[in-house]
């Protein structure tokens, strides 16, 4: 487990433990623009999503993984491989801390270091790519420190509802790339 395992944080299986980290992550609306989410999941969805989280990446095409705080196990987030394709060897990468107050500790960064070394020594990847949205920042930020390069923009790719007002608009997604 040394690819999985850090100076400060360690990646691992989810666990029937993790249950209600993973529906406060899941049911958090402000998430939800992230990735395709339109409505909430119940716990009985992700217990049965747990019940198969064992199976191999090659037989669901993604590989999600508990960020934990080496010293003492606790659950920091989750780090994602999701989209993977086997004949091209690449997969895309998402990642996200579960409280405003362990972000921006530098435990995402790692996180990615250790799940870029696990994808090439494990999985023989050949590349990893992130979807950010263009004012995401932070993942912008993190994702450029972590080697990856601006590859492309993709117009008016995701629709967006603000949570206050309700206004809908479009915005670009930028398309990072990083070869193993």
């Amino acid at each position: 487990m040394l690819t999985l395992r850090g100076t400060r944080t360690a990646l691992r299986a989810l666990e029937l433990e993790d249950i209600e980290a993973l529906y406060e992550i899941e049911n958090n609306e402000a998430l939800w623009f992230v990735g395709e989410t339109l409505a909430p999941y119940s716990k009985f969805v992700l217990k049965e999503y747990l019940a198969n989280a064992h199976k191999d990446i090659f037989e669901m095409r993604q590989l999600r993984l508990a960020i934990c705080e080496v010293t003492s196990g606790a659950f920091l987030g989750l780090i994602d491989l999701f989209d993977f394709d086997p004949h091209n060897l690449r997969a895309g990468v998402g990642v996200v801390i579960a409280t405003e107050t362990e972000k921006r500790k530098g435990y995402a960064s790692e996180a990615i270091a250790l799940l870029k070394k696990y994808a090439k020594t494990h999985l023989h990847m050949h590349q990893l790519y992130a979807n950010i949205g263009e004012d995401n920042k932070a993942s912008i930020a993190l994702f450029e420190k972590a080697g990856f390069e601006l590859v492309g923009i993709k117009k008016e790719w995701r629709r967006r509802r603000d949570l206050t007002t309700g206004e809908e608009s479009f915005t670009n997604e930028l398309l990072y790339q990083h070869i193993l």
